[in-house]
């Protein structure tokens, strides 16, 4: 899956020719396809929601009889005809998709670093991937990030991807690379000897040390939880994590059920999942400043997708209540 997916993006980056408006329109698509099962989910959301009281109170009834308040639940769900598992399951054969997905994107992303390293060390400077903004999509979208791949970023490509990358390398930038390395990626650990060698290599490299240089004064700042330097060619604005963290609160919002904070626990007191509508907007701008900015387009795109189909959903459903409910008033006339 991970290799369709793949190429249903590089298809539309075909036509579209960049990444970052591609990744948009691919996640546009997914989210399509998804909707009925999202739709599905948020129905059966939507109903937990509606008998979450009279479960509160039975929790307080039978708070030191487990066996008892089991069995009454069991009775409340049969009686509103509710599956408590229908709400997740639509939502748990979602996930090997948006894991593949996930994957179809790293695959591209690490071929990209690897190309752009090639180029490097050949004595080039690389043809970037810049997306409004970003000079870099393949790097994160922040002035505390150059826009040339770093270490960490190149370390964390697998073997295959080098394989494939260097085997299927412009005959340009083949001819260009230093013959002081041996480019072997036969193995696991012949990847490592030859990835340290070009790291070593790159860091020599004038375009690199042009990339690296800061901005006077701004150099290892501390900010307490880190120390941060801030690029001349930084690669961005820190904007695509702060959308993040507005989508995904945004998210919430529109859908406090998924973050179990519209509904009071049994003793009376405060939901404490009700947290998690803090903590993972705040969890989503630490990925995104340390992922490519790529990944951050996906995520913030997905959110504001996700945001508008569940108002629309939302929408629909309450029409569709409200058409019930008017319809049960006139039978009972």
């Amino acid at each position: 899956m991970n290799e369709f997916l793949r190429s249903i993006l590089d298809g539309i980056n075909s036509v579209i020719g960049n990444y970052g408006w591609s990744i948009i329109v691919f996640t546009m698509l997914i989210r399509l396809v998804l909707m009925p099962f999202d739709a599905k989910s948020r129905k059966s959301m939507r109903k937990m929601s509606t008998v979450q009281p009279k479960l509160n109170e039975l929790q307080k009834k039978y708070a030191n009889d487990k066996e008892k308040l089991n069995q009454k639940t069991a009775e409340l769900y049969k009686k509103e005809k509710i599956n408590p598992l229908s709400s997740c399951l639509p939502m748990l054969l979602t996930m090997p998709v948006l894991f593949a997905m996930f994957a179809a994107m790293r695959m591209i992303a690490n071929e990209q670093i690897a190309t752009q390293l090639f180029t490097i060390i050949g004595g080039g400077t690389p043809s970037y991937e810049p997306w409004l903004w970003i000079r870099n999509i393949w790097m994160p979208d922040s002035p505390f990030a150059a826009m040339v791949p770093d270490a960490a970023s190149i370390n964390m490509i697998p073997l295959d991807i080098w394989q494939h990358t260097f085997s299927n390398l412009a005959e340009g930038i083949k001819a260009a690379l230093p013959s002081s390395i041996v480019y072997d990626f036969s193995s696991a650990e012949l990847m490592k000897t030859t990835v340290a060698a070009m790291i070593a290599q790159m860091e020599t490299m004038p375009t690199y040390v042009d990339a690296l240089k800061s901005v006077p004064g701004l150099t290892n700042l501390n900010l307490i939880i880190a120390q941060v330097t801030i690029y001349v060619q930084n690669n961005g604005l820190f904007l695509l994590p702060a959308l993040a963290f507005g989508s995904q609160m945004l998210m919430n919002i529109i859908n406090p059920a998924a973050t179990g904070a519209q509904q009071p626990s049994a003793d009376g007191k405060p939901n404490t999942m009700g947290f998690m509508k803090w903590f993972f907007p705040i969890f989503t701008v630490f990925i995104c400043a340390g992922q490519n900015a790529g990944f951050s387009i996906y995520w913030v795109a997905a959110n504001l997708i996700m945001s508008a189909q569940t108002f629309m959903l939302n929408k629909y459903f309450d029409a569709q209540e409200k058409k019930q409910t008017v319809q049960g008033e006139g039978s009972i006339k």
